[in-house]
């Protein structure tokens, strides 16, 4: 059994943990949830592990976690394909723009801001981890 990583966020420095922690992560836009009446935004991830070690059992492992986000007043879609529920997207980044706002940065220019009365992000990893061959590689420019 391997450890599960939970983390959460109050400040901008703890959401930079958080967003090293689920960089190219899939999510399937169908995971992408506004429980409006509770005001939290759900995010449900396969997150590449960064932070295992890659000289213990397999090299590489992904596993699923849950990203929440509370006190979500409002949410905004850019180049979102709402109406393709099974399209995936890899996220890139999680970073508060102001106190008010948290954007979630995807590739392909695609993007989710969330409008938060104040910052209360949660992490955790459910289920075990699983092995892939495949660790996530970014262009030099």
């Amino acid at each position: 059994m391997t450890d599960k990583l939970q983390l959460s966020a109050l400040d901008a420095d703890d959401l930079g943990v958080i967003s090293a922690a689920v960089q190219d992560a899939l999510v399937a836009v169908r995971d992408c949830v506004h429980f409006k009446a509770e005001k939290r935004f759900v995010l449900l991830l396969n997150r590449f592990r960064w932070e295992a070690d890659p000289t213990v059992d397999t090299p590489y492992s992904r596993t699923h976690s849950a990203l929440v986000f509370n006190e979500v007043a409002g949410v905004r879609h850019q180049r979102i394909p709402l109406g393709d529920p099974d399209r995936m997207l890899e996220l890139l980044a999680v970073a508060q723009d102001d106190p008010k706002s948290v954007t979630l940065r995807f590739a392909a220019d695609r993007a989710i801001r969330l409008e938060i009365g104040r910052l209360a992000c949660h992490l955790g990893d459910v289920g075990e981890p699983w092995p892939t061959p495949w660790k996530p590689a970014h262009p030099v420019e």
